[in-house]
């Protein structure tokens, strides 16, 4: 049974995080691929119910509230407001959404902890985690940063290293300090409940691995093959912190739910009270029903960040919960980068969803159509804002809005807006009408595999086969000979319209609202695409209205100019610096040998977007040193630079090449690197000191 064969469907986006806006990363990561797929299952009469709602607890809303001096409700209130707004204004069609926050969410949360805890599947372990002595409080993951022990960049958070991926304990930081004081945190000991992922390895090797293997996308089956490959560990389902889901245990007090334990429960939360609002039975999208086949099909459209956590944390919970339904499928995209740069909201190099919606008001599809067009489905995509111009303007105005307008204005030309039937129909409209019928069984399939990129070319196939068709036909000319004829051309390619106004509906949803109005067609499901009979010969016609405009050179180079402000600004201001770390005495310094080498060659660790396998000339020997460089330099520019190494570092495996030493990098606020280097050559070997 495919995707898109169920009878009912829960249909999940990711949580966002209510401490910043929405911007197009967002939107390319979860929201627009949901609300493609949950339009079309709409369109198909199916019975959908679809959630979101601001993830509100956490540590990185603590860090905001104290940076800014006010409390986490201020905040995550502030958020979801613009957040839930900037979704209804864009047009995305969730059911409900709902808040974290909310009574109904905590009881939820806690009931969860509660039969996991009854049931004895949690570890308890007393260990030593890191506390600020200034601020007197343990520390969450996203309060520590230090050196990654992996790739040994500065500013990993001790959850995860946001440079190479890896998930980390905050012990396995090299150098960790406070975020909140700049100070060495020291080990103190505390009390937490584990959920032991290794005992459920084996469950899920068989449920992901095995029964997942034709149905996850590559990327995302990829990433969980590493996890398990890795060996999985138990995780912390309870942190020290003052704000989320109190631990429903007496001897919990002051401690709080793991966010990750509580955040993906906000999707059943949502549905309890979207069926309290509506009379509905919120088990029959959530709960194992007594026929395997009743059962909900739940899917979780996520940004790539988010894969392990709804593809083996929130499964491995609710597996050991029981009777609860498990995801078919977790479509997962990449990341969407920026005119030659990655997303980042701390620099303000981003395209904010509120700020475009009022810059550019009414143009809510022009969006969804280019994000969809470069939808980063199994690698990194990037937006640019000269592509944006070009694709609305040689796409949507020249070839969809162009084809609509010519069939419109032509037939309140020639026919006062009617639809004839004309003379009967030649080979050519024949051929038109058979090509016509394949798309929509092309457009379901490529939905029904979550490829939406796919899906949406094919719909502008539609668009294309009509102008082709209005083209060759030249009603223009031959009115002035063959009446009879003009009329079925036009009302060929009404036809066509009228099915694009039906296509058109998942991806476009303004446009194709605007389309069957020009058309005066009530909206039509999914299963009247393909017919060439949609309008009925007499039918009156609707106003003409212009579906696209062309976007200007002066709106991007207003929108360049905002980016290229922010990067001025930011350049602006002086960044403080890293704490300095604890004195160390110069015996412990001069053990480190540190030399000058020469790179021989360089390159690409395969299956990494990070990481360089170098050979180094150290005058010592010749050596191979993994680097995590590749997003700042490329192999060819490298070859023959000297560079600072540490050779009497202990040799480690890193992506099954063995390391033998470290490159010195200097590295900006930005996390940008660049090499410690000699300001003139120097024989390899030569020593720092």
């Amino acid at each position: 049974m495919s995707s898109t064969d169920k009878k009912r469907y829960t249909i999940t986006s990711a949580l966002p995080y209510a401490n910043g806006p929405l911007h197009i990363g967002h939107l390319a990561g979860a929201y627009i691929p949901g609300d493609i797929f949950v339009r079309y299952l709409r369109l198909n009469q199916k019975d959908v119910v679809y959630v979101c709602g601001s993830d509100e607890h956490g540590a990185a809303i603590t860090i905001k509230a104290k940076k800014e001096g006010i409390t986490p409700r201020e905040i995550i209130d502030k958020y979801n407001k613009q957040i839930k707004d900037s979704f209804e204004e864009f047009g995305i069609s969730f059911d409900i959404y709902h808040r974290t926050s909310e009574p109904i969410h905590h009881q939820l949360s806690q009931e969860f902890f509660l039969n996991l805890y009854q049931k004895g599947e949690f570890v308890e372990r007393f260990s030593e985690q890191y506390y600020d002595e200034e601020f007197h409080q343990f520390l969450a993951d996203r309060y520590i940063v230090g050196t990654c022990p992996n790739c040994h960049s500065e500013g990993a958070y001790g959850d995860q290293c946001e440079k190479c991926g890896t998930s980390l304990s905050p012990t396995d930081l090299i150098n960790p300090i406070s975020t909140l004081s700049g100070k060495t945190p020291v080990l103190k000991e505390t009390k937490h409940w584990y959920l032991p992922l290794d005992k459920y390895q084996p469950w899920l090797e068989k449920w992901l691995i095995e029964g997942k293997k034709d149905e996850l996308k590559s990327n995302v089956f990829g990433q969980c093959s590493s996890w398990l490959k890795s060996g999985l560990h138990p995780r912390s389902m309870t942190r020290d912190l003052d704000w989320g889901v109190d631990v429903p245990l007496e001897e919990a007090e002051g401690k709080k739910l793991y966010v990750w334990l509580d955040a993906p429960i906000g999707y059943i939360s949502a549905t309890k009270q979207w069926a309290l609002d509506n009379g509905k039975n919120w088990e029959d999208y959530w709960k194992e029903q007594p026929n395997p086949e009743d059962n909900s099909c739940l899917i979780h459209f996520i940004g790539k960040d988010n894969i392990v956590f709804h593809c083996i944390i929130f499964p491995a919970i609710l597996h050991a919960h029981g009777g609860y339904i498990l995801p078919d499928n977790i479509p997962a995209n990449e990341f969407l980068n920026l005119e030659g740069d990655k997303l980042s909201t701390s620099r303000n190099h981003a395209v904010w969803l509120h700020e475009y919606l009022e810059e550019f008001p009414g143009k809510q599809d022009e969006l969804r159509y280019v994000l969809t067009s470069i939808l980063p489905e199994t690698s990194d995509s990037e937006f640019t804002w000269k592509d944006f111009q070009a694709r609305v303007n040689n796409e949507l105005v020249a070839i969809l809005g162009n084809f609509v307008n010519r069939v419109m204005v032509l037939s309140h030309k020639y026919f006062e807006g009617k639809v004839l039937r004309g003379s009967a129909l030649e080979a050519t409209d024949q051929y038109v009408f058979d090509e016509l019928k394949k798309y929509p069984e092309q457009i379901t399939q490529s939905i029904g595999q979550y490829r939406f990129r796919e899906a949406l070319a094919q719909f502008m196939n539609v668009a294309r086969l009509g102008n082709k068709y209005l083209a060759d036909a030249e009603p223009w000319k031959v009115i002035k000979t063959d009446e009879e004829r003009v009329k079925t051309v036009l009302n060929v390619s009404l036809q066509i319209a009228a099915n694009l106004a039906v296509l058109a509906q998942p991806f476009l949803p303004k446009t194709s609202t605007t389309l069957f109005e020009m058309l005066d067609l009530p909206q039509q499901d999914w299963s009247q695409a393909g017919r060439e009979d949609l309008l009925a010969d007499g039918h009156g016609l609707g106003e003409v209205q212009l579906l696209f405009e062309k976007i200007t050179d002066e709106q991007i180079a207003f929108q360049l100019d905002k980016l290229a402000a922010a990067k001025a600004n930011n350049a602006k201001v002086v960044m403080p610096a890293a704490p300095v770390k604890e004195n160390i005495n110069f015996d412990d310094f001069v053990k480190m040998d540190i030399r000058v080498g020469t790179i021989l060659a360089a390159e690409k660790v395969a299956k990494t977007k990070k990481l360089l396998k170098l050979t180094i000339d150290t005058g010592i020997d010749q050596r191979t040193v993994v680097s995590g460089i590749a997003e700042f330099f490329t192999p060819e520019t490298i070859v023959g630079r000297q560079v600072s190494i540490l050779v009497n570092l202990e040799p480690r495996e890193i992506k099954g090449i063995m390391s033998q030493g470290m490159i010195l990098m200097a590295e900006d606020m930005d996390g940008r690197l660049d090499f410690v280097q000699p300001s003139t050559a120097i024989q390899p070997g030569s020593t720092v000191r």
